[in-house]
């Protein structure tokens, strides 16, 4: 029996890369044939958030905002077996045995619905984000999806142009962002934020400070969570040829607790025409937001389809 449920373990495993291996390259050469796709990487700010008229791609077509993988490995040195919440009503009383081991997977999606507002200036965008984390090495548990995460945000976007400390300022937004799990209790959470995004670049280099107040919620399922997932990020991204570096920091700023967040390197690669893999590491809080006041360490390596 133990050698069956490594097979079946290793078959699922297995059928997930290929799957990747085989469809994501169709779909990214299909797109790379139009003029605006998709999954066409735009490694410029300008470009991937269409600054100017001379980027403008038009209305309601569907473009990467996120990076875009899927991985059926990834290890966390401490999972959530027991989410908790500072709001009693929202901790589970007994103990789930998940696995060191699942897949994980993100799609992420924007398309502009309005456009100079002002003039030439003053973008709206509309986006969605889902992150997945699936137990499907679990048999005991029969394979369930641990947590789910909806995100959809609305987003308004202006092009600047200035100079700050060596940096081109290209971009400034306002974001209005909800998540949520969709889950019942004891295991629901969401929040709502109202986000600043202030975006620059230099040469190969891009810079994304997104600081954020959270709204009031009427039953709140997280109360603490700015002291653990942060009260903003801060996105790097160097490009280097075919090979792209990139970290997510994110901070309490309170430092009463001693200053918790989390940060997330991550390192995209080519492997064959244009399937490329991505190798993620992680520390901290929040990677999921029922894992929002837990932390962790975790490694994974992915089939991606579009990074930043």
């Amino acid at each position: 029996m133990i050698y069956l449920s490594c097979y079946r373990s290793l078959v699922i495993s297995v059928s997930l890369f290929a799957l990747a291996a085989c469809l994501l390259p169709t779909c990214i050469n299909a797109q790379e044939r139009s003029e605006s796709g998709f999954l066409r990487n735009s490694h410029t700010l300008a470009a991937r958030w269409e600054l100017g008229r001379e980027n403008d791609k038009g209305l309601f077509l569907i473009t990467p905002y996120r990076p875009v993988y899927i991985t059926a490995g990834r290890w966390s040195d401490s999972p959530n077996e027991q989410p908790t919440s500072e709001n009693p009503a929202y901790s589970l009383p007994f103990r789930i045995p998940y696995n060191h081991f699942e897949a994980k997977f993100q799609f992420s999606f924007k398309t502009k619905v309005a456009h100079r507002l002002f003039g030439d200036n003053g973008d709206i965008w509309l986006a969605f984000t889902q992150q997945a984390n699936w137990q499907v090495y679990n048999e005991r548990l029969s394979r369930p999806f641990r947590e789910l995460n909806y995100e959809p945000e609305l987003i308004i976007n202006f092009k600047t142009n200035y100079k700050l400390l060596g940096l081109n300022g290209r971009m400034l937004g306002v974001i209005f962002n909800h998540q949520s799990n969709g889950k019942s209790l004891p295991l629901s959470r969401s929040w709502n934020r109202l986000i600043l995004q202030v975006a620059f670049d230099a040469r190969n280099w891009q810079v994304i400070l997104r600081p954020w107040v959270r709204l009031g919620d009427k039953e709140d399922e997280n109360p603490a969570i700015i002291d653990y997932v942060g009260r903003g990020e801060a996105i790097v991204v160097f490009n280097a040829g075919k090979h792209q570096l990139s970290s997510i920091m994110r901070h309490s700023l309170n430092f009463n607790n001693g200053g918790k967040g989390s940060v997330q390197l991550s390192w995209a690669f080519p492997v064959v025409n244009n399937l490329r893999g991505l190798l993620q590491i992680s520390n901290g809080y929040g990677e999921t937001l029922l894992d929002y006041n837990h932390r962790q360490t975790t490694i994974g390596v992915s089939a991606s389809l579009t990074d930043w």
